[in-house]
């Protein structure tokens, strides 16, 4: 499954205002991401941690990523192999976070059709991203500049600079 297009996601809801604490709790900041992961988003969906794939996204509510600008909220998830977190805003912060880290974010205004557990693809056409319902319902979201794609492509800005570094 390549970056840009994922097909039979398993989908996470979670609801609005989701902060970076639930995210990545604050008493374990002192560890790695490994350890972080497995407190991810426990005080808001206890068996999250321990049951997500990889490929897997996350559905949430407005404000996704609201609260401090540790960037662990987002690279937790990357960690875990989240295709993507799909949810109609985010907090500006984590926004440029998850881009930096190369998790990819889809801006969607209809994210709340989507439900618990169904199986979704994730499509492009030209910068637009497009969800895949697995009634076949296509939902478009907001679009992607490419220069925000490129660091997904590659895992993040470092990686993305790292290749156009002149030798």
């Amino acid at each position: 499954m390549n970056k840009r297009s994922s097909q039979n996601a398993r989908v996470w809801r979670v609801g609005a205002d989701v902060d970076t604490d639930a995210l990545a709790p604050g008493a374990y900041m002192k560890h790695g991401l490994e350890v972080i992961g497995w407190h991810c988003l426990e005080a808001v969906r206890s068996d999250f941690a321990s049951g997500v794939k990889e490929g897997d996204v996350i559905v949430a509510g407005a404000n996704f990523g609201i609260g401090s600008s540790r960037e662990q909220a987002a690279g937790v998830l990357r960690h875990l192999g989240l295709a993507a977190v799909i949810a109609p805003s985010y907090s500006g912060l984590y926004f440029r976070n998850a881009f930096n880290l190369g998790l990819l974010l889809l801006t969607c205004p209809e994210a709340d059709r989507i439900e618990e557990g169904e199986r979704v693809g994730v499509t492009f056409e030209g910068d637009t991203p497009l969800v895949i319902r697995a009634n076949g319902q296509r939902l478009a979201c907001a679009p992607i500049p490419d220069f925000l794609m490129d660091m997904v492509d590659v895992g993040g800005l470092l990686p993305l600079l790292k290749q156009r570094k002149p030798a």
